[in-house]
């Protein structure tokens, strides 16, 4: 790892005031000789040179006049000295605020190259806040509880452990930092059923072949649909949130890997977007699910499952799962009900139709390449 690779800045600056003094200097003259030039009080000078004031438009002006330099240098001098008093306050800011990177996934975010690869040292970590603050887009770690620590009331989670809120918020930003990027026109339901059942019939391809159609087609029907790593502690395959009114969004890390489950979890997330969304309040949820999670309580999430799971098998095919003992029949029904034969072996699991160790064979695992990282 190397340090931080921050711009050239120089922990000191002068104020317009030292140019002015090397003029007046020059000059041989005193200030209070260049306050009675400027019509100012020798204080106000003073405070002038000593960047104790700020430079307006109108003194700006003055000394265009009085010294000759053009009021735009000034201004720009002026500008310069204060962007650079406020980079070191803001500097200083980040010191006192270095605790709050205990909250987050400093080596996963690195790793993702959502910020700069560095050791996580002393010297380094005002730098780190600062970088962690960009990547989330706040000004502050208190506006970073604002927003996304208060986002976890809105949490509808899948299983217990989805409680690491720095985990999940940072997986939840490289998400929204994908679909930023994107554009498209306003989600329209009619447009989204119509591109699920034309997703359905890509289970059986490759995912170099099924992802650019499939997103797409959800872009198409105004859904972003991104696939962005897993975040360690997140414990999150997958999301189903609303961006702002207009715009839902599917996330999937492949949590998981085999099709059986990628799939399942993006019908269940798309059965929220459809189910879930009937009010603006209903659109504040922000629904965290994983396939692994062994029970819910919460009807939304129980309605998704159930919403999914005949929705890549229909129910008049469902009877005959029972009878599926070989893999010659799964491959068969497979064909019938046209999905992939490792989604009928992971639905067999689920059902404890058979031993969870059973054909997996017939699974495909799925990984993100660095061109699906988008």
């Amino acid at each position: 790892m190397t340090e931080l690779n921050a711009p050239y800045a120089p922990d000191w600056v002068s104020p317009p005031g030292d140019t002015i003094l090397d003029i007046i200097e020059e000059r041989n003259w005193s200030q209070a000789e260049l306050a009675a030039r400027l019509g100012y009080s020798e204080k106000h000078v003073s405070q002038l040179v000593n960047g104790k004031v700020p430079l307006s438009d109108e003194t700006a002006m003055r000394l265009e006049r009085v010294l000759g330099s053009k009021a735009g240098f000034w201004l720009a001098r002026e500008a310069k000295y204060r962007e650079h008093c406020a980079r070191l306050e803001s500097e200083r800011a980040h010191v006192g605020w270095v605790e709050w990177l205990d909250c987050l996934p400093l080596k996963a975010l690195m790793g993702a190259g959502a910020i700069p690869k560095t050791t996580i040292h002393a010297k380094n970590k005002p730098s780190l806040v600062d970088a962690c603050l960009r990547f989330f887009g706040v000004a502050s770690p208190q506006e970073w509880r604002n927003h996304y620590g208060a986002m976890e009331v809105s949490y509808r989670r899948s299983r217990q452990d989805q409680s690491d809120v720095g985990a999940i918020s940072a997986w939840l930003r490289l998400g929204e930092q994908r679909a930023e990027v994107s554009d498209g026109p306003k989600y329209d339901k009619a447009k989204f059923e119509k591109a699920l059942k034309s997703i359905r019939a890509l289970t059986n391809e490759s995912p170099a072949a099924f992802e650019p159609r499939m997103r797409k087609l959800l872009v198409d029907a105004g859904v972003s649909f991104v696939m962005v790593p897993s975040i360690p502690g997140a414990h999150v395959s997958g999301v189903a949130r609303w961006l702002n009114p207009t715009r839902p969004l599917i996330q999937l890390s492949l949590y998981g890997k085999t099709n059986d489950k990628f799939w399942f979890t993006f019908f269940h997330e798309a059965a929220h977007i459809l189910l879930h969304a009937t009010s603006q309040v209903d659109k504040k949820s922000v629904f965290l699910d994983d396939p692994n999670a062994s029970h819910t309580d919460d009807p939304k999430e129980v309605e998704a499952n159930q919403w999914a799971g005949d929705y890549i098998i229909p129910r008049q095919y469902a009877d005959g799962l029972a009878g599926l003992k070989t893999k010659a029949a799964v491959v068969a029904f497979a064909e019938q009900v046209d999905v992939h034969p490792g989604i009928v072996v992971g639905r067999l699991q689920h059902d404890k139709l058979i031993l969870p160790s059973w054909m997996n064979d017939l699974k495909v695992s799925f990984s993100l390449t660095k061109e699906e990282h988008v």
